[in-house]
């Protein structure tokens, strides 16, 4: 097929373009950008889009660098287009970020493409990424590990990049704006044809040689090895990358859908979630849902390991209210008892996902029930005989079956005083200080000095709620009398995120 028809198909099958809205094109000289701007300024005319031409100098190549940015200069001005030039020195940005001269002149680029498109009052850039791109794309995802989200490989029309803030000097592109690939469908060998017969004469960046590089690598070693296994091996990998992109779109309707049953409270630093309704998800969804909370919290992240998200499951599955795990770009992940909350290294939960006092002391009726911060307390009377069965199994940290006559007639709530200590259940007899239980048990710090205390009559902890009971408070053979407590949190009405 005709280049030109199958770019204009492009355009239109995905809807990349709108009539008389201005479109930044970045272009560096180099045989896919040359062929990308020639085919829009043919085009443009009849889809009545203004082009405007953009290129960045990043510093590095010397001369070659200067003779790249003086070609499109040239040519823009040959061809009536508007054109800014821009220099940067991504190797001194990439050692101030500490990060690599891949990623820094990626951000630079995208940060100044970001800015022209504002400038101009575009909605969308366009760059020219074409088929084999995307072939390199989706093994180079898949050989560092990746969800369905890395191996769909580049889209034809996708959000604006986000650079990474760390890497200095990078400010956020302008709001709503798109990237948008006309030549994704395209095989290089067909831009290269494309240049040849239209008399186009592109640049060629030597560093694209570059073997150090990884994406170079791809292209020069693995692909070319691939290609003996099957010739085909671009072809099969873009419609690989066509089909889970289609799987894709599936499966994030199906995590939008769970992502607001579970998000219980989100903002800027922290999103949290219900523990419970998360671990009821199928495992793609779970996954699904911490994937999605790292990209909201970190949009600039690019790959989100394998081993982290799962690393993260198993933390959900099998933790302990408190644990915590470290998760990508400074994130941190913490576990509550009935919710976990994803946000900055330290992230708190909301203490309303655990027991707190609103007062110091709350006196208690038995049969009665009292409320406290967001949580609901009840106790009930039992004849010793009545017992239901299975009572003494315990499989509920926020019940307990006491001794009525050991509690008193005056039970209370309390919050810690200092030198606390009670005798845990099963340890003899022997006492233990109140703040060692709270350590062992891993409760955050803030939540140890409103926890609720319940006591007897004469004042003795007869429950650390939610984590043991006295000894002296025990059910025995010359019990008469239980009372049974129960402490239960409130029903939470929803935060939902309007992401």
């Amino acid at each position: 097929m005709d280049l030109l028809l199958q770019v204009q198909r492009t355009l239109q099958r995905h809807r990349l373009l709108h009539p008389g809205q201005p479109l930044a094109v970045g272009v560096s000289g180099g045989p896919d950008s040359l062929c990308l701007l020639h085919l829009l300024h043919r085009l443009a005319p009849a889809l009545r889009v203004p082009l405007h031409v953009g290129h960045l100098h990043h510093g590095l190549r010397g001369a070659e660098a200067d003779a790249d940015a003086a070609l499109v200069a040239e040519l823009a001005a040959a061809w009536g287009l508007p054109c800014i030039v821009e220099q940067v020195d991504a190797a001194a940005r990439a050692r101030q970020a500490g990060a690599s001269l891949e990623e820094a002149a990626r951000a630079a680029r995208y940060d100044f493409l970001g800015r022209l498109a504002a400038g101009i009052g575009a909605q969308a850039v366009a760059v020219g990424h074409n088929a084999d791109d995307q072939a390199e794309t989706v093994l180079m995802h898949f050989l560092r590990g990746s969800g369905l989200a890395g191996l769909r490989g580049m889209q034809p029309l996708s959000a604006f990049p986000l650079p990474a803030m760390s890497i200095v000097n990078c400010q956020l592109p302008v709001a709503n704006c798109q990237l948008i690939r006309p030549l994704l469908f395209t095989p290089r060998s067909a831009i290269l044809a494309y240049c040849a017969e239209h008399g186009l004469q592109p640049r060629y960046d030597r560093s694209n040689e570059d073997t150090t590089f990884f994406r170079n690598r791809l292209r020069h070693e693995l692909l070319p090895l691939l290609e003996g296994y099957n010739p085909q091996i671009r072809r099969i990998l873009g419609n690989t990358a066509a089909l889970l992109a289609d799987d894709y779109e599936l499966l994030r309707r199906d995590l939008l859908a769970a992502w607001s049953d579970v998000l219980l409270q989100a903002d800027d630093a922290r999103l949290t979630f219900d523990l419970a309704g998360w671990r009821a998800l199928p495992v793609a969804l779970q996954r699904g849902v911490l994937r999605e909370a790292i990209r909201r919290l970190r949009a600039s992240l690019r790959n989100i390991s394998y081993i982290h998200v799962d690393n993260a499951r198993e933390l959900l599955h099998q933790g302990a209210a408190g644990d915590r795990m470290t998760l990508p770009a400074g994130l941190e992940l913490a576990l509550g008892y009935d919710r976990f909350a994803v946000g900055a290294a330290g992230v708190a939960l909301p203490l309303n996902d655990l027991p707190q006092m609103d007062v110091e002391w709350l006196p208690l009726a038995a049969p009665g029930s009292a409320r406290l911060a967001g949580w609901q307390i009840e106790l009930t009377q039992w004849p010793r005989a009545e017992l239901p069965a299975g009572w003494q199994e315990a499989t509920d940290r926020w019940q307990a079956w006491l001794d009525a006559d050991v509690l008193g007639l005056a039970p209370a709530l309390r919050t810690r005083q200092p030198g606390d200590r009670f005798q845990p259940l099963g340890l003899a007899g022997h006492s233990k200080p109140l703040a060692e239980l709270f350590t062992d048990a891993k409760i955050p710090a803030p939540a140890r000095g409103r926890w609720p205390l319940l006591v007897s009559t004469a004042g003795a902890i007869a429950w650390v709620c939610g984590l043991r009971t006295d000894e002296r408070a025990k059910i025995t053979p010359t019990t008469e009398r239980v009372t049974h407590v129960t402490l239960r949190p409130l029903p939470t009405q929803q935060n939902i995120s309007p992401h």
